[in-house]
């Protein structure tokens, strides 16, 4: 019942016989970057807050070549139609809507005096659209790496991901935080990344035991997060911690939260107790990780789900219906929603040795109550962005 993951080298290959039966040139440079899932620290990544992801072993993959134009000609495996993207001038808004968030990324570079060249590419993806994993931040930063090879300036990895970050805000209209971009730059195998939002710090935090693996669960309910709903939250956390008076969510305490809860309306307030909630139980959660504290680390991705769905309000049926049958199963250590939320994924921290049989069971469960099954796969940390 678990969904295979493609290797890198396959994608590779793909990308590479795609992009010469498209523009009849053979690939110069092949960048690869991974999407993401978050362990725990949701919605909390633009809030100042600490977050726990990983780079997974699914990815985007750009094979180029140099095409001696002033124009990026670009194709995937979803849109074969393609895009057109002059140069020289500043990039604006345009079709295909994918083609968004390569504009941002190509923009970041010419407001640092980079100059592009013009070149052919095709992009394959082994993520699912809509499903919580990033596959637009994997676009990005698969996008500013291969920009990368071709014009031999490297950026740094923190530099790369907040470009990457600022393209999605200007050219995708998500104002989203520095999680996914900085995930899918800074991902290493068998390594979680903690990220301090307020300082762009980040840690490695081991994951190197074999016994145990993570499972990703896509709904296969697609979200969208320029709809309104994910700016709606984070309003809602501004609004709340203006009428707390702090400048920081770091430096908020539940005391001072419920000082203020007359000062907001009930809904401000729920969102604000999520992010207060969700700092903690992140910090709680590395704790736990570092001390081999399982049954701790599963309390407090079961308490993150709660929290998303009853006081932020970003889960659905599909989503709680996951996270509750894989609550009883033998082998489960804790699950919870993971990525934006208004569907998606979830991500189910397990026993290795288990996972195909709890991966069953969840198929089967949710079949059952929706008509349709959702795509399972298991997953380690793996490498982020990078040329190959």
């Amino acid at each position: 019942m678990l969904s295979p993951n493609t290797p890198t080298d396959s994608l590779v290959s793909e990308a590479g016989a795609a992009l010469l039966s498209r523009y009849g040139v053979s690939a110069t440079t092949v960048a690869v970057a991974p999407g993401r899932v978050n362990l725990i620290g949701e919605h909390i990544d633009y809030c100042d807050g600490f977050v726990l992801p990983f780079a997974i072993q699914r990815a985007v993959v750009i094979a180029a070549a140099p095409n001696g134009t002033s124009e990026i000609r670009v194709a995937t495996s979803f849109d074969t139609d393609g895009a057109v993207i002059p140069l020289g001038a500043p990039q604006e808004i345009s079709d295909p809507k994918w083609s968004n968030y390569l504009r941002g990324v190509i923009e970041g570079f010419r407001l640092r005096g980079i100059a592009v060249p013009g070149f052919d590419a095709f992009i394959v993806s082994s993520l699912p659209v809509g499903a919580g994993l990033s596959s637009s931040a994997a676009l990005e930063c698969a996008m500013a790496t291969l920009l990368e090879g071709f014009t031999g300036i490297s950026l740094g990895t923190r530099e790369k991901a907040l470009l990457a970050q600022k393209a999605e805000h200007d050219f995708a209209g998500v104002p989203c935080g520095i999680m996914d971009q900085f995930a899918s730059a800074f991902g290493k195998a068998d390594q979680l990344i903690l990220i301090d939002c307020r300082s762009t710090e980040t840690e490695m935090v081991p994951f190197a035991d074999p016994a145990l693996t993570i499972l990703v669960s896509n709904t296969k309910v697609s979200h969208e997060l320029s709809d309104g709903g994910y700016a709606a939250r984070r309003k809602s956390t501004e609004d709340g911690l203006a009428a707390i008076g702090k400048t920081s969510w770091r430096d908020v305490t539940p005391a001072d939260l419920n000082g203020t809860e007359g000062k907001m309306d009930a809904i401000t307030f729920r969102r604000s107790r999520h992010v207060v909630g969700e700092i903690a139980r992140t910090i709680g959660a590395v704790d736990a990780l570092k001390g081999n504290d399982f049954s701790k680390l599963g309390g407090l991705m079961y308490a993150s789900h709660d929290s998303l769905r009853d006081d932020f309000e970003v889960s659905c049926p599909e989503l709680d219906h996951l996270v509750k049958a894989a609550r009883g199963l033998e082998g489960v250590i804790g699950a919870r929603m993971t990525g934006g939320g208004f569907g998606g994924s979830t991500v189910t921290l397990c026993q290795a040795d288990k996972a195909q049989a709890i991966a069953a069971a969840l198929v089967a469960s949710y079949e059952a109550e929706f008509g349709f099954a959702p795509e399972i796969f298991a997953t380690r940390p793996a490498e982020g962005a990078r040329l190959v």
